[in-house]
């Protein structure tokens, strides 16, 4: 009679964490609400509470201690000696320091305080990155330390596993990035990697397949491409291409050949009641996942710790991109690479097409910005390029270089070709169908 007491009493804590703390997860993250004539998730209301309690003046000088903080950050941990690339991105983020102090002054040359220039990235970027990524820390504990990651895998398993290769518990970063931000998902998904549930072939394929601009951003995109009356329509489908080019992408080198072995494999549920099964392998992590307390903390200290490692980054790298793209025209050298699709559809403003979708690796809205004048195919096919493409050096590239996933400049900018030109070889076709 004890041991089945004991057994009773042992569940019913794991159960209370697997339920109650993983709802209120998956609440902060995923369910959208209406407040004050706005509807988006939980988390995005927090930081706009947050914004507007700082004030534009506040959350400038927040971001600019957080920008200085990431260029002080190296030179505190010696990381900056481990190897080249450190030693460029520290100098990266001293001039990041440079160009933050302009923007939040108004300061310097006036062509870098054009509205596409630095107010662009200080604004847009850098104080929503900033505020977003450690509050989303905080309830990331929620989230995946008490079970759900672990039950939704053994659930989507058999769907993950053979078309993108990696494990089921992927599928939380995957939503994770859509309905709130890349730097959400990259959070996850360097939680996971270091302790040691992705290969790193499966945190690459996660942080470059996955992790694109949030449904909110979308929303910008369609809105200054024109595509807001066929909106269902650009978002599924644009869903559908990005994970259509991530299937195929994972098959294909660099990322095919990136060690895959990882230290704690999802098991694997071949037979049996997978429902089951997932809830018991959710139970045993709650019950063996540490103290909500200890948990948060941790996860606030790695979202504190990646913010002002991107912060400086971003004005930096994405400025010298924005500049490199309006000012020389090595995105336009850029864009023959990607002319023979536009050729082979085609399109009627085909160059200008390729030329955009070429300068979306400086940052992700360049194309939108582009071709909005363009007829409608160019338009949607950039509209989906700027999210199936995932990487750009304003913000995501200097976000995943900013984690412990063992990805390079060159390998990244490798997956980010591949990435574009499967997307506007699908999107146009696409578009083409769905045209007025």
């Amino acid at each position: 009679m004890n041991r089945v007491t004991e057994q009773s009493n042992v569940p019913g804590k794991a159960i209370g964490r697997l339920l109650g703390l993983s709802t209120v997860g998956i609440f902060i993250f995923f369910i959208p609400i209406s407040l004050q004539g706005k509807t988006s998730i939980p988390l995005d209301h927090m930081v706009g509470w947050l914004r507007a309690a700082l004030g534009e003046t506040g959350a400038g000088w927040y971001a600019m201690a957080m920008i200085l903080a990431g260029a002080v950050y190296p030179l505190i941990t010696g990381r900056w000696k481990h190897s080249l690339t450190d030693r460029v991105f520290l100098l990266l983020k001293w001039l990041g320091v440079i160009a933050g102090a302009l923007a939040l002054t108004g300061a310097g040359p006036a062509a870098l305080q054009t509205p596409d220039m630095l107010p662009f990235l200080f604004n847009k970027l850098v104080i929503s990155v900033g505020l977003i990524v450690p509050i989303g820390s905080v309830f990331l504990a929620f989230l995946v330390g008490y079970g759900l990651l672990e039950a939704i895998g053994i659930l989507v398993q058999k769907l993950m596993q053979p078309i993108w290769r990696t494990p089921g518990r992927s599928a939380i970063d995957a939503v994770a990035s859509f309905v709130g931000s890349y730097s959400i998902g990259l959070l996850i998904t360097n939680r996971v990697y270091v302790s040691g549930h992705y290969s790193a072939r499966e945190a690459a394929i996660i942080a470059t397949g996955f992790s694109t601009v949030s449904a909110t951003f979308m929303i910008i995109v369609a809105k200054t491409l024109g595509l807001m009356e066929i909106w269902n329509q650009y978002f599924w489908l644009t869903l559908l291409i990005t994970f259509v080019v991530t299937a195929i992408t994972v098959r294909l080198p660099p990322l095919s050949r990136l060690d895959n072995r990882a230290e704690h494999r999802e098991p694997a549920c071949e037979n049996g009641n997978r429902l089951g099964i997932a809830w018991q392998n959710g139970l045993e992590i709650a019950e063996q996942a540490p103290s909500l307390g200890r948990n948060v903390i941790d996860n606030f200290k790695d979202g504190l710790v990646m913010t002002i490692s991107i912060l400086p980054s971003i004005m930096s790298v994405g400025l010298i991109g924005l500049l490199v793209a309006k000012y020389t025209p090595m995105f336009d050298w850029l864009g023959y690479l990607f002319y023979p699709v536009t050729w082979l559809w085609g399109v009627e403003d085909g160059m200008l097409l390729s030329k955009a979708t070429a300068s979306g690796l400086a940052e992700m809205f360049l194309p939108a910005l582009l071709m909005a004048e363009a007829d409608f195919v160019a338009r949607f096919a950039a509209g989906v390029v700027c999210v199936s493409s995932i990487l750009f050096f304003s913000a995501s590239i200097p976000c995943i270089l900013a984690t412990r996933l063992p990805l390079k400049v060159g390998t990244l900018v490798l997956v980010w070709f591949i990435r574009a030109f499967l997307s506007l070889l699908l999107a146009i076709p696409v578009a083409m169908l769905i045209a007025p």
